[in-house]
């Protein structure tokens, strides 16, 4: 991907938190997320306007299911620090 150089203004505490070296990645990794957060919301504007808005239930629905996601990976992990320890 071509680059070019921008100047921009931030607060000084972002600059010392990240570092001399890594300044440029962490603000280009930064508007990456942010440019993924946008489409969503604009995927998230198209579904609703062609299926309506969400409900409660659909809601509840989408927080068990990432709540038995997390779950499962937590699993993961703890099988996977079992079988480092046992090693």
């Amino acid at each position: 991907m071509a680059t070019k150089k921008y100047t921009v203004t931030l607060p000084e505490e972002i600059r010392s938190e990240v570092g001399p070296g890594a300044f440029s990645a962490y603000v280009t990794r930064a508007i990456e997320r942010q440019r993924e957060h946008d489409r969503l919301g604009e995927l998230v504007e198209r579904m609703e306007g062609e299926y309506g808005p969400l409900t409660d239930g659909d809601l509840a629905a989408a927080e068990a299911e990432r709540r038995e996601i997390e779950q499962w990976f937590g699993e993961q992990d703890a099988g996977t620090e079992s079988h480092r320890s046992a090693a």
